[in-house]
């Protein structure tokens, strides 16, 4: 193995030792890297807590799959793919790096285990790496300079775009690994015929072929040059990243380990402080930035910038002034500002609301998860989204159309001020035969069929409730519903940020809930039964309908007639939280295929976790926000793509948005929408 004059150790500079060059780089390097990574740490250490200790294998497990396996990369398959070379890239290079980085100062350094066959073959797997990664950088330059997709641009009221800054990056990766290769080769072509470990077609193979029969001092001079450029771009890179977007190099490990366990469910308004305890709090939500906890504020630093959270969001698809991506972007902005890495921290804490964010951007959330199920680092929004509205409600900025049902929420139990005695008029139409047991007059049964506001009162919506109703009954299902004493569930109020009205509900229902003896619940509602399941503490085991008929159909309790005219094409349409947020996906399906005759097709590329929402659940039926189009017109135009005549959705929000969107979109007549209880009640066998 040829030492002298190749190894940076061992050569001079100026007739001084390069390694007191190759010492102070890292040493430098590291001191200010240590630095700058406790500067951003600051205003961390002045968030809210956020116990995220618990549960440590699953959150292994979630680092190996999200972070490791890079599992959501695929999901933009270009953009994935190349991303995904060049990260396992840096993680193969990664031995290769450090141990350059020691071979400054400690001549001919190997890693142990790196010096015999195991080293030979990683060679060859870093060769493959460093040319691999050097392609897709030059693949993502092009794209980035030239067609680069929407979802990357910047709005001239959020900021610069951020293209100069990836296409810098790009440069210091693609620098990292022709200097790597280039030394590699100089040493190569200095060997000549005695060494042919150079893989053929790699970058280190190129260079040593061009390099081949150069005399040996240049090749010293150029072996000790690439070294000396692979050294100050590796500390120069690892300093810059926590400037701007590529933060997410250092942070996208822990943030993914720390990311949320459970779906569907809020967070506290405080952690540590019980809901009794709650009127001793003095100020809810966040109103400043100190006030976010310090996992939303390492989701800030985490965030690739890749668009992929506002590609997905409903929001920013029709219009609203919301887009995920710059709720992060701007926030990270903010504390850049606010906590330079060189001098204090700016004056006295601002308002979020009005300074960085707007009313209008936060009211415009759906909370349809769309947005987290896309992030590739696990970065959480909903929790975010609350809290601010909490401190706006805190602020009494609530939009003027949801004061009239927030205060009819307060004062009747539901949206509408109807009276609490109507609650149950519904089950005048279920028919004959059909026993609905009511828990106001004392009775009661295993299931409770626990029903909410919308269901309830209704006129359209209680066809639902009466369908539900002929389902349980003819699948042998005792059930009973609570009646006047139910309120609504506080789903959409608690996500609205009235938190004392949503514990309000929740106290009162819980205490109807076991008045009822009941051992399950069953609903028709996704939002109720994710305010059942994930909001309230120590209920029976809540279902969704489509999964009680799904398992009544699979043991032979209920069959189901073949389709009268099966000229129609039908499409599922999952609700978001039935399918993102509890992650039912298949029962609905399974019931609607269960009927003879029945032809269904899929929303390709909008169905299942990737369901376009509807824009309608709970009081957003009530805002009115600022758009370009309806949410619902949307999905309306993607299940007509589809081929599909006839829509089914499990929600009897999705149902009334829908309705109306084909209304709007002027498809009447060409398209329908069924729920599905309606759907299965028409074709039962009596």
């Amino acid at each position: 193995m040829i030492r002298e004059p190749f190894s940076p150790a061992a050569a001079t500079l100026a007739g001084i030792p390069a390694k007191v060059l190759f010492v102070l780089i890292p040493l430098v390097g590291l001191v200010c890297f240590g630095w700058i990574i406790a500067r951003r740490l600051a205003p961390m250490l002045r968030a809210a807590p956020d116990p995220r200790w618990q549960r440590i294998p699953e959150r292994i497990l979630l680092v190996l799959k999200i972070w490791l396996a890079q599992w959501r990369q695929p999901r933009y398959m270009l953009a994935g793919v190349l991303h995904i070379v060049v990260f396992f890239g840096f993680l193969i290079l990664g031995a290769r790096s450090s141990q350059l980085v020691i071979l400054g100062f400690v001549d001919g350094f190997v890693w142990p285990g790196l010096g015999g066959t195991l080293g030979a073959a990683y060679n060859v797997v870093k060769d493959l790496a460093s040319t691999a990664v050097l392609v897709a950088v030059a693949i993502l330059a092009v794209r980035r300079a030239f067609f680069k997709p929407s979802r990357y641009a910047v709005p001239e009221k959020y900021g610069k775009d951020h293209t100069p800054e990836a296409l810098f990056v790009l440069g210091l990766i693609a620098a990292l690994m022709i200097s790597e290769s280039l030394f590699e080769g100089s040493l190569l072509a200095a060997q000549g015929e005695r060494v042919t470990s150079a893989t053929v077609l790699t970058l280190t193979w190129g260079f040593a072929r061009m390099l081949s029969g150069v005399r040996s001092s240049t090749l010293a001079g150029v072996n000790l040059a690439a070294y000396a450029i692979h050294d100050l771009t590796f500390f120069f890179f690892l300093c810059f990243l926590p400037f701007g977007k590529h933060f997410h190099v250092i942070t996208s490990l822990f943030n993914v380990f720390f990311m949320r366990l459970r779906t569907g469910n809020v967070k506290p308004v405080v952690y540590g402080i019980s809901d009794a305890q709650l009127d001793d709090v003095k100020s809810f939500g966040v109103k400043k930035f100190e006030d976010f906890t310090w996992k939303h504020m390492l989701d800030f630093y985490s965030c690739v910038d890749c668009g992929r959270c506002s590609d997905r969001c409903p929001a920013t698809a029709v219009g609203r002034p919301l887009s995920p991506r710059f709720i992060s972007i701007k926030a990270r902005d903010y504390a850049f500002e606010h906590y330079p890495i060189f001098g204090d921290a700016k004056g006295d804490p601002v308002p979020l609301i009005g300074s960085i964010y707007s009313e209008d951007e936060i009211w415009s959330c759906t909370t349809c998860g769309a947005c987290e199920e896309e992030c590739p680092v696990g970065i959480e929004y909903i929790d975010k989204m609350v809290d601010l509205r909490r401190g706006m409600v805190d602020d009494g900025l609530v939009p003027q159309s949801l004061q009239k049902p927030m205060s009819a929420l307060e004062k009747r139990g539901n949206p509408w001020g109807k009276l609490e005695k109507k609650r149950a008029e519904w089950t005048a139409g279920v028919g004959e035969g059909v026993n609905v047991k009511l828990v106001e007059k004392g009775e009661t049964a295993e299931t409770l069929y626990f029903v909410d506001s919308i269901t309830s009162y209704d006129d359209r919506m209680q066809k639902i409730a009466q369908a539900t109703a002929r389902i349980l009954s003819k699948g042998g299902v005792d059930f009973a519903v609570i009646g006047k004493d139910e309120k609504d569930s506080g789903h959409d109020v608690r996500r609205f940020g009235e938190e004392m009205l949503f514990q309000s509900l929740k106290e009162q229902n819980s205490e109807a809930i076991r008045a009822s003896e009941a051992r399950r619940i069953v609903v028709n509602d996704p939002h109720a039964m994710n305010a059942l399941r994930n909001d309230y503490q120590d209920m029976p085991p809540v279902q969704h309908v489509s999964e009680m008929i799904a398992l009544c159909l699979e043991n032979g309790k209920l069959t189901l007639n073949p389709l009268a005219d099966a000229s129609k094409t039908y499409t599922y349409h999952d609700p978001c939280y039935l399918g993102r947020h509890n992650g039912t996906y298949d029962s609905p399906r399974q019931a609607i295929d269960a009927i003879p005759g029945l032809k269904r097709v899929e929303m390709k590329g909008n169905c299942r976790d990737r369901s376009f929402c509807c824009g309608g659940g709970g009081l957003m039926l009530f805002y009115e926000p600022e758009e370009e189009q309806r949410m619902g017109v949307v999905r309306v135009q993607q299940a007509s793509e589809a081929g599909a005549d006839v829509i089914v959705t499990a929600c009897p929000y999705c149902l009334t948005n829908i309705e109306d969107a084909i209304k709007v979109a002027g498809l009447e007549g060409r398209m329908e929408v069924l729920d599905l209880v309606e759907l299965v009640d028409g074709q039962l066998q009596h």
